[in-house]
């Protein structure tokens, strides 16, 4: 597992929000097991005590769950699987209208831009 970290925000808000990206893109999978807080630290070269804190953090929004001595896994809630991508799409959409807003252009452009350019992804 690989990460850039940036400057801006705390680093275990950063792993939090990596394991939100990969539920919710599939490439982890409910019940899947994750890497220990010492391996995380170890793979991603942060403190353990980060590490410790990402997964407190995950453990109480229900992303994660430990079972006594197991290694802890990716929840199996859908309810929580689908919240945590629609969490994800709307601060992108959030950011974007932010951002855009400030140029004044019309929606029905932008609406006609976004499709292209998902279009084009698409087919690439």
């Amino acid at each position: 597992m690989k990460m850039n970290f940036n400057k801006r925000d705390p680093v275990y808000t950063q792993v939090v929000r990596h394991f939100k990206e990969r539920m919710a893109t599939g490439m982890l999978e409910p019940g899947e097991e994750i890497p220990s807080r010492r391996e995380l630290a170890n793979q991603l070269k942060i403190n353990p005590n980060t590490a410790q804190r990402a997964y407190k953090e995950m453990e109480e929004q229900g992303l994660i769950y430990t079972e006594s001595n197991q290694p802890s896994k990716i929840t199996t809630n859908e309810k929580i699987l689908s919240s945590v991508r629609e969490e994800l799409i709307t601060e992108a959409i959030d950011m974007f209208v932010s951002s855009i807003r400030s140029i004044n252009v019309p929606l029905d452009e932008i609406i006609e831009l976004i499709t292209e350019k998902y279009e084009d992804e698409s087919n690439e």
